[in-house]
């Protein structure tokens, strides 16, 4: 049987910002592909264009040169099958938060409103947030509010996740709590793609499939490491893998090279 086509590559990408003070390469010459239901995590020093890239996966930034793909064709323009977790939660705080979650929902005109008011039930109650449903983002905890700008992305079903450090500002408890959630949401989602930027080496082991390894800016793919830990996996005790090691030192070899780079 023949390999299926990658749903998302990028084909010799680099990406410039124009300033008066002159050019910035963000990204240069990328070339990854990423296979349909795929967990990848990138991570590399600070201004390497890690969210540079989501936004041209997406389509918020063109490519200065090169071609994104999506399922083999080219892409132009926002991709709405493709959906979008910041690390700020954005939520609207005039909105509740079944208001929130429903928004996406509204816009795309899926279903009537009992539809959309139903399926956002569920996920809210999926993650442990049944009874917050007339709550505003101001009465929320933060580790609660993610919860809500992530289910307000499952909500509308989209073929590929794009979350940029959405876990960054929380304590090391909620963050374990929600790496764990988020693994169960995607499992329980078959053929869903994600893409997972992230600084904390540990975490992007636990979650990921593979780690893509930017170099410092201007960006480039400097290593692609498969994580060859079992699925499903304990996030609580993912460090006790017998692999575990060898993968972050593989990883922090070429991760810290480009640290020391980054610093000159």
């Amino acid at each position: 049987m023949a390999e299926s086509e990658p749903i998302i590559s990028l084909r010799d990408v680099s990406r410039v910002f124009h300033a008066q003070r002159g050019d910035v390469v963000a990204l240069s010459e990328v070339d990854l592909d990423i296979n349909e239901g795929e967990f990848i995590t990138m991570v590399g020093p600070s201004g390497c264009g890690k969210s540079t890239a989501l936004n041209v996966i997406v389509g918020l930034l063109d490519a200065t040169t090169g071609d994104v793909l999506f399922r083999g064709k080219p892409s132009r323009g926002i991709n709405k099958e493709i959906g979008y977790v910041t690390q700020s939660d954005n939520l609207f705080p005039w909105r509740t938060v079944i208001e929130n979650v429903t928004f996406g929902l509204e816009m795309q005109g899926i279903g009537t409103k009992a539809e959309r008011l139903d399926r956002a039930r569920q996920l809210l109650d999926r993650v442990g947030l049944n009874g917050f449903e007339n709550h505003y983002r101001h009465e929320l905890s933060g580790g609660m509010r993610q919860r809500v700008n992530i289910v307000r992305t499952l909500a509308y079903d989209p073929k590929v996740i794009l979350l940029d450090e959405p876990f960054g500002p929380l304590d090391a408890q909620t963050r374990l709590q929600l790496q764990d959630l988020l693994l169960e949401l995607w499992q329980e989602r078959a053929g869903t793609t994600v893409i997972f930027i992230t600084h904390e080496l540990t975490e992007a082991i636990a979650l990921a499939d593979r780690v893509v390894v930017m170099s410092a800016r201007p960006g480039r793919v400097s290593e692609v490491v498969p994580v060859d830990i079992p699925r499903p996996r304990d996030i609580f005790s993912i460090q006790s893998e017998p692999s575990f090691r060898s993968i972050y030192d593989r990883i922090w070899e070429h991760l810290g090279e480009e640290t020391k780079v980054a610093a000159l």
